[in-house]
């Protein structure tokens, strides 16, 4: 665990949006920092698909990086074999 600085606005929107949400500000802060890792890894994913992706990751045992890139390739075969079968 590590220390983030940020700035007294960007804590008070935390303060706002965690109680607003019923988090913790550290939990609301993760959160917000793992929507947008998504956002910036998969920019072609808009912000409903990336919450889905998150409550997949957590029924698979957790946030992990490698899994979600697991589910997106896999999410990506069967739409283009979906596609595919359209197509002939």
């Amino acid at each position: 665990m590590g220390i983030v600085k940020i700035s007294d606005l960007m804590h008070e929107d935390l303060r706002i949006a965690s109680n607003a949400l019923g988090r913790s500000i550290n939990a609301q802060a993760e959160h917000w920092m793992r929507v947008g890792m998504l956002a910036e890894l998969y920019p072609d994913l808009d912000h409903t698909a990336i919450c889905h992706l998150l409550i997949r990751a957590e029924r698979a045992g957790g946030f992990d990086l490698a899994t979600i890139s697991t589910q997106l390739a896999s999410s990506a075969s069967a739409v283009d074999t979906s596609r595919m079968g359209a197509t002939q």
